[in-house]
């Protein structure tokens, strides 16, 4: 296969604060049952993790990136970091635990291009207020910081406070969803997104399609949330953006191959684009048509497209 060259014109500064795992994903017929083994026909390794999928598609997409986590002192660690390295991530700020392994995710994509995911946080539960402390002048470097759940909450909570007390535009991706946010967090987000099921989790409220993937947004933007992103797979996204009427964009029609780390190319693709001072529509817009281009190629990291091939 040959290697892809991604095109990284200067661009604005991302902080991505969060997870890095292994990715050991199956490739099965169906998802499996409750006590059912299934017969699998492909098995690859690859880098993930929400902050280090969202990381790599900011700096693809055009944005200078530092990452700040926790890897384990493993192998899986080490092919990690070469990993973000690679891409000219900046990653003084990635810690290593002595003691913890590197964070793995077990997932099972279906004919159908769905997926489960289980997550074993590993390494990834080292990082700690403290953490966040002792690189604040990575997060007052940047123009945009970006936040998942992947990571301790009262880390991503320091995380947040700390950016906002740096003035920098915040984004929240609250995945994986266990319940409501605190009430103090939504103040300190700027952009906050989840996919359908996460919104769901968050408000209480349906939010499967368009229409109850708007009541979800304005349920959180009435909550404190400045701005509201629902990403709806397939069916696009729905934005609520300050005072502008609720909109709702449609994604591209492709032919979806792994849905795997499409939302996190969302994330950085609007990330990236934001940082450069791009509109806040055209950065939305711009970003659902990245993720568009990930789920036509297999795997987190490696579907994540360079920006010469996302039209802007």
């Amino acid at each position: 296969m040959t290697a892809r060259i991604f095109t990284r014109p200067a661009g604005g500064r991302v902080a991505v604060v969060g997870s890095l795992n292994m990715d050991l994903v199956v490739r099965a017929p169906r998802l499996p049952q409750p006590g059912e083994t299934l017969a699998g026909s492909a098995f690859a390794q690859v880098a993930g993790g929400k902050g280090g999928n969202q990381a790599v598609a900011a700096a693809r997409l055009g944005a200078r990136v530092a990452m700040i986590g926790c890897v384990g002192a493993d192998a899986n660690g080490e092919q990690l970091r070469a990993g973000l390295v690679a891409q000219d991530i900046d990653c003084a700020a990635l810690e290593t635990s002595p003691h913890a392994p590197t964070g793995v995710a077990l997932i099972v994509v279906d004919e159908a291009s769905q997926n489960t995911i289980v997550i074993v946080a590993g390494s990834n539960g080292e990082v700690t207020p403290d953490t966040i402390a002792r690189h604040e002048a990575v997060l007052a470097q940047a123009d945009v910081v970006v936040c998942q759940l992947e990571t301790p909450p009262d880390a991503v909570h320091a995380a947040l406070a700390a950016a906002k007390r740096f003035g920098k535009t915040t984004i929240l991706n609250p995945a994986p969803a266990t319940g409501p946010l605190p009430a103090d967090w939504l103040p300190l987000v700027d952009y906050l997104v989840p996919n359908e099921l996460e919104a769901s989790v968050l408000t209480g409220l349906p939010a499967s399609t368009p229409a109850d993937a708007v009541h979800a947004a304005l349920a959180l933007r009435d909550a404190g949330a400045r701005n509201v992103l629902v990403t709806l797979g397939a069916q696009g996204v729905c934005a609520l953006l300050g005072e502008a009427p609720p909109a709702h964009w449609p994604a591209p029609r492709v032919t979806a191959i792994d849905t795997t780390a499409a939302g996190d190319t969302f994330i950085g693709a609007l990330a990236a684009r934001l940082a450069r001072g791009v509109a806040a529509p055209a950065a939305v817009q711009f970003a659902l048509r990245a993720a568009a281009i990930s789920v036509t190629r297999a795997g987190a990291q490696p579907s994540i497209p360079g920006l010469d091939e996302v039209p802007t």
